[in-house]
């Protein structure tokens, strides 16, 4: 296969970037889209000019590193991570973006990458439990109801990638926040913190800039683990009763 790729190039988080086009020729349709850039770039440094800055790390759709958006979709025009998409959903000849996460709270780093170290920050202001599990507790010693094992195991697939932030028009982050507040408020060893929680999450994610959530539905489709829609209404619920529950205190 023979591509022509218009590359999201950018030296530095204050320097101006640009599309740039390149050539990539000998493309296998069973290369995936990393593996395809690791081409463009082999043919790069062979040229003598700087390679393409991209993230990546597993390579399985496992640690949600590679945050690309190809052709104006978060991760492809497949429901998976940018390093399990390959080549034979694109044809020979075609002309594909390549670009960056688009957040504000998601900057720039230079080139493909960007800084997503917000979702740590969120993670730090709520993402842990106080409860003493030792080391390798019985499985049987906390009763947990299987389809609040099931619930809690559905939303700790999330990978915290960043494609619903970049899908979003808004650019919100409350799929992500929602997962993480659903995951550990269903098991019995998050409730101590389960108010605060939702609430310091969700402060969190407003202090670091992100959109406003308006129930678009991009979030829930661009999600590579399939973190259901409803999630963001669950949390919603959470942070209400959460916020009765601080003031019927105070009062």
């Amino acid at each position: 296969m023979k591509l022509n790729l218009r590359v999201w190039r950018q030296q530095t988080p204050d320097a101006p970037g640009a599309m740039v086009t390149y050539e990539v020729d000998g493309v296998s349709r069973d290369m995936s889209f990393l593996e395809m850039l690791d081409t463009l770039n082999e043919d790069l440094i062979v040229r003598g000019e700087e390679p393409v800055a991209f993230d990546h790390d597993c390579r399985e759709g496992i640690c949600g590193a590679c945050s690309l958006v190809i052709n104006g979709e978060a991760h492809g025009p497949e429901r998976t991570t940018a390093c399990q998409l390959h080549m034979r959903s694109f044809r020979d000849g075609d002309t594909i973006d390549v670009e960056p996460w688009r957040a504000a709270a998601f900057p720039v780093v230079k080139d493909l990458v960007v800084d997503r170290s917000a979702f740590d920050r969120i993670i730090q202001a709520g993402g842990y439990i106080t409860a003493p599990t030792g080391s390798a507790p019985e499985a049987h010693a906390t009763a947990v109801p299987k389809p609040d094992a099931d619930r809690a195991f559905e939303h700790a697939e999330c990978i915290g990638c960043g494609a619903c932030v970049a899908a979003c028009p808004n650019g919100s982050a409350m799929l992500f926040t929602s997962a993480k507040v659903n995951h550990l408020g269903a098991l019995p060893q998050g409730s101590p913190e389960r108010e605060t929680r939702v609430l310091d999450m969700v402060a969190a994610m407003d202090d670091e800039g992100f959109g406003g959530c308006t129930l678009t539905g991009e979030c829930a489709t661009a999600c590579p683990k399939g973190i259901p829609l409803p999630s963001i209404t669950a949390m919603n619920r959470e942070w209400l009763r959460a916020l009765r529950k601080g003031r019927a205190a105070r009062d």
